[in-house]
């Protein structure tokens, strides 16, 4: 689907630190400000059990993971808006993305230079969600005069476009970011050409210390009472513990975790928050050739899932047989599963559900 993860933040907060360890991409990080000069991307694969518990029932050649694009984005800072720092080069990245992990930092001490000299979570994020705020605002004035203009002719839509645009900045300069307000189904597809921040889902990533891998420190806290009074989602980890982790062979990783005292790495709390925010579900093919997982939104229809695979299976869609995982855990077979009566056949109305396996029936 090529949905994209933008990682924003303060300089020196530990964007680089986790972005390295969700992808092993080796992107560099250093203790002074604007490290990252060009935006890194990388493809992370989700985590899933799934695959191989469909893998012990049908045997195959290849596994293949659903994945999330994730953009690393320079340091923001004051006056980014206006070109401060590195300014609104980055701000262009963050536009491309689908939602914003916005990293903080939850942790006293260490060697890291802060950019402000102290730790106030709740600081930086005010810091950054101007800047956004405010390049927003810049986009939608523009946006505003254009639509202006061609409703000077009484073109309904022109005025249409003009008044959104005009609520939207309303909503800005009263301190609401856009992604707290309900638009109507007409307003975002004004909005949406716009490529607008602010109305993007955030998820808020605390970068503890080591000493708190599962954030109960008070700086946490701030961070964890700001997402909930804000409608947004947010998970602690520490970015140097993810690093050594993944730095670690698949074998010896348990083994470590058990000696943190963690159950799983924090980066699989982060993808699962980062799916969750998004509304997105998973649903899989399965055959000899490969298993397949493919990332959908809550509420597609099965032609639209297929359409994932191909534009053409959206297209040309006449049926879909499905079943779900706990089906197959429970039947061994798709043959016990067809003789059971659980193979179902569904139409184009069917809306799918996360676990669904599927086989779908194309046209011409």
């Amino acid at each position: 689907m090529g949905l994209a993860c933008g990682i924003v933040g303060l300089p020196n907060v530990g964007k680089s630190t986790i972005f390295n360890a969700i992808t092993a991409a080796g992107a560099e990080s250093a203790n002074y400000p604007f490290c990252t000069i060009e935006p890194n991307v990388g493809v992370v694969d989700v985590p899933d059990e799934r695959l191989a518990l469909i893998n012990q029932f049908i045997e195959t050649e290849k596994i293949i993971p659903a994945a999330l694009r994730i953009v690393d984005i320079a340091g923001l800072v004051k006056g980014a808006s206006q070109g401060e720092g590195l300014g609104n080069k980055f701000l262009g990245n963050i536009k491309e993305c689908d939602a914003i992990l916005h990293v903080v930092r939850c942790f006293e001490g260490g060697d890291v230079i802060h950019v402000h000299g102290k730790i106030d979570p709740l600081v930086d994020i005010e810091v950054i969600d101007l800047e956004l705020a405010l390049a927003d605002i810049e986009t939608l004035e523009r946006a505003a005069d254009r639509a202006g203009k061609k409703a000077r002719a009484q073109d309904k839509q022109a005025l249409f476009e003009k008044d959104t645009c005009e609520r939207a900045l309303a909503a800005l300069k009263a301190g609401q970011p856009l992604r707290s307000i309900d638009w109507k189904s007409a307003e975002r597809d004004v909005l949406k050409p716009l490529f607008l921040i602010t109305i993007k889902p955030v998820l808020y990533v605390a970068n503890v210390a080591e000493n708190d891998p599962d954030g109960r420190s008070p700086l946490v806290d701030k961070v964890r009472a700001h997402a909930a009074a804000t409608g947004s989602r947010m998970v602690a980890l520490c970015g140097s513990i993810e690093g050594e982790i993944m730095g670690l062979a698949p074998e010896e990783r348990g083994a470590f975790l058990a000696d943190m005292g963690l159950k799983e790495p924090g980066l699989h709390r982060l993808i699962r928050e980062a799916y969750a925010l998004l509304g997105l579900q998973t649903y899989y093919t399965a055959g000899p050739k490969e298993i397949r997982a493919w990332t959908i939104h809550k509420g597609d229809t099965a032609p639209v899932a297929a359409g994932v695979i191909h534009t053409d299976f959206e297209k040309f869609f006449i049926r879909a047989e499905i079943y779900s995982v706990d089906d197959l855990v429970q039947y061994k077979t798709e043959a016990a599963i067809k003789a059971a009566g659980k193979l179902r056949s569904e139409g184009r109305e069917y809306v799918m559900h996360d676990a669904d396996v599927c086989h779908f029936l194309i046209g011409k």
